[in-house]
């Protein structure tokens, strides 16, 4: 899913990163302080920005080592508790309309 040694732990406190995983997006971006970064997931389609609050789920970790492994683990257990909610958002991506 997740790769740690593409993103370097430092590196989110200058840019966001983002990815997905069979339906399931993920964004990772530093706080204001750069001490925590925040992981939020959202299904297929849309972008985080496109995505409506109620779809988005946050959690957030200090910006160490051991701070990427529990992202990377909070995100494996995220989206194994919603595996079915993923393949699903996934499957239905080519079928939702937006209308702004």
């Amino acid at each position: 899913m997740i790769d740690k040694t593409f993103i370097p732990v430092g590196g989110l406190k200058k840019e966001p990163y983002s990815g997905c995983h069979n339906g399931m997006r993920y964004f990772l971006e530093a706080d204001d302080e750069k001490k925590n970064f925040i992981v939020t997931v959202y299904p297929e389609p849309w972008s985080i920005e496109k995505t409506a609050p109620e779809n988005k789920t946050s959690c957030t970790f200090p910006i160490s080592e051991d701070g990427m492994d529990a992202a990377i683990e909070w995100l494996l257990k995220t989206y194994e508790e919603n595996k079915e909610f993923w393949t699903e958002s996934l499957k239905n991506s080519m079928h939702i309309v937006y209308a702004d």
